[in-house]
């Protein structure tokens, strides 16, 4: 072997060396806070979040049902969760349905506050589409090619997914459009193969319909916390009905859910313990229940945001790097930090943009830097040089 060829295989080492070693902060930052399944963790691991929202029913009659899942879509998305992350099955046919004496608009209260159709609707899959091979579809990824981005769960093993389903159901099953149905025994099936295919963190499922609960009986895929509005044998009841409309507005447990979530924002400490607990007989007029045993974290660790909310990772600047900004403030990165989120921040915050600044950012001359960030920029510069000389090798040869 000649010296040109060992310089070549020594360049070559270096730079494979130099995108591990760059490559080990980001792995270290999203698990710098916890190990993905260990149980007993009470930080999220997850970079994104997703939402599956499942109207099974259509016809006038059933315009409640259509309000539920509008009245989730409206909250995810108020939460932080873009319509890019949003599959809504909708059978869509209450809001221009002629029998509707407010055309183009569905309310899910009696006094018609707030138009849950409103301008800024995208439904993904409507009509005839809202099928139960469709939903599975979807949810396991085994979708044509030509399928649009639109329709597609692109979720990973970093996604929180939010399923919500609502519609018509009985002991272990929900009709889809009074033509087909979705057993329990599906639903857990399919959670299974999204897991060995790592297309889920974890898993929040909601199902409000009649014995809701059965519908998570048979789920036995690790990281999913289900919870439903009725036990085996218990109806769902609505909560109001419309004088004008003329049919039952929204059931009562999403009205209730939807109401405790009125109090969340996006930095929100309140967690899932919290939202269960707010449950009640009184109001609901049914048993709703929670299936935990499959989830490994706390529930009065786990936030809500972490199903219902957009979560970005983010971290605080040191402030000696802060100094090398081109535009310094007298601020620090901590103050700045303090005043955009809670008294309490968590690890994981609900916010729209990640913030982390490379530490090499600083000038090399004046920052104190740590062994294996010298050892990078030492790495980088001997690759260079490295270059260099075979180039003048090369060229020296060629005469």
């Amino acid at each position: 072997m000649n010296i040109r060829h060992f310089l070549v295989l020594l360049v070559l080492w270096l730079t494979s060396s130099t995108i591990a070693i760059q490559d080990d902060p980001v792995e270290g930052f999203f698990n710098r806070y916890a190990e993905p399944g260990l149980p007993g963790n009470s930080a999220s691991v997850h970079t994104n979040n997703w939402a599956v929202l499942v109207c099974a029913s259509r016809y006038w009659f059933n315009y409640r049902h259509m309000a539920n899942a509008l009245g989730m879509y409206r909250t995810v998305k108020r939460l932080g969760i873009p319509d890019s992350n949003i599959i809504l099955m909708l059978a869509d046919d209450a809001a221009c349905n002629s029998r509707n004496k407010f055309p183009g608009s569905v309310y899910a209260n009696s006094g018609r506050n707030l138009d849950l159709y409103g301008e800024n609707i995208e439904v993904d899959y409507r009509g005839y589409e809202v099928t139960v091979e469709n939903f599975i579809r979807v949810l396991t990824g085994r979708v044509p090619p030509s399928l649009p981005r639109s329709k597609r769960l692109l979720t990973d093993d970093r996604s929180n997914i939010f399923v919500y389903m609502t519609g018509h159901g009985g002991n272990e099953f929900l009709k889809f459009q009074d033509n087909e149905e979705i057993s329990a025994f599906d639903i857990a099936d399919a959670f299974e193969q999204m897991w060995q295919k790592k297309r889920y963190n974890e898993i929040l499922f909601m199902a409000d319909t009649c014995q809701a609960n059965t519908m998570f009986s048979k789920f036995y895929s690790p990281n999913i916390l289900a919870t439903g509005s009725s036990e085996l044998g218990e109806n769902s009841y609505s909560h109001e009905n419309d004088a004008d409309i003329g049919v039952a507005v929204i059931d009562s447990f999403t009205h209730y859910v939807l109401q405790f979530m009125e109090g969340i924002n996006k930095t929100s400490q309140l967690s899932m313990r919290d939202l269960f607990n707010s449950y009640s007989f009184d109001k609901i007029h049914s048993h709703p229940g929670v299936r935990s045993d499959l989830f490994n974290r706390p529930l009065d660790k786990t936030l809500i945001t972490d199903f219902f909310g957009g979560v970005a990772h983010a971290e605080v600047i040191p402030e000696s790097i802060s100094r090398a900004s081109p535009s310094p403030s007298s601020e620090s990165p901590e103050d700045i930090f303090q005043e955009e989120t809670p008294s309490n921040p968590s690890p994981i915050l609900s916010t729209n943009t990640t913030s982390a600044m490379h530490p090499l950012l600083h000038d090399l001359s004046t920052s104190k830097l740590s062994r294996g960030t010298f050892w990078r920029e030492a790495q980088s510069w001997l690759s260079v040089v490295l270059l260099a000389l075979l180039a003048g090798l090369v060229g020296f040869r060629s005469r």
